[in-house]
């Protein structure tokens, strides 16, 4: 398994309670993470999504759900958690994602585990991966 911790700063010209809103739409959010997709709405908070990842020669999918598991309005804080395996092997890969919100953006915190053909790459190729993943959001997320 390789687990892997980031924070990712991120910029946007929108009003903090815009962005907290923005933060809690999974169905706009997850499409905004490269070769991410909803499938489905799972209940309140929850979305069923797929991502497709190149990691180096292999591209995998994942597939799960993305859930809102904790929301402070007054904080200006939203921690999701994704719980995804990978389609038709044996590896998953979880996360904590929080977002913590200042005016004119905020930070993403990102605590995650990988295990399977995915953390075979190394840890190296795991960070690559995950760290262009969130810069490429972050400024998705921004232009929302």
């Amino acid at each position: 398994m390789v687990a892997v911790e980031l924070e990712h700063p991120f910029s946007t010209a929108k009003p903090i309670d815009e962005s907290f809103a923005t933060i809690l739409d999974l169905e706009r959010v997850v499409p905004c993470v490269e070769g991410g997709s909803v499938l489905g709405t799972a209940g309140p908070g929850s979305v069923k999504a797929e991502i497709k990842v190149k990691m180096g020669a292999m591209s995998m999918t994942f597939t799960g759900a993305v859930e809102i598991v904790e929301q402070d309005a007054a904080a200006h804080r939203v921690v999701m958690r994704v719980k995804s395996r990978e389609t038709g092997g044996q590896g998953y890969a979880n996360a904590d994602v929080a977002f913590e919100l200042t005016n004119g953006g905020g930070t993403i915190h990102t605590n995650a585990q990988i295990t399977g053909k995915a953390a075979s790459m190394g840890e190296g190729v795991v960070v690559g991966v995950l760290d262009a993943l969130i810069n490429d959001f972050s400024g998705k997320l921004a232009a929302l």
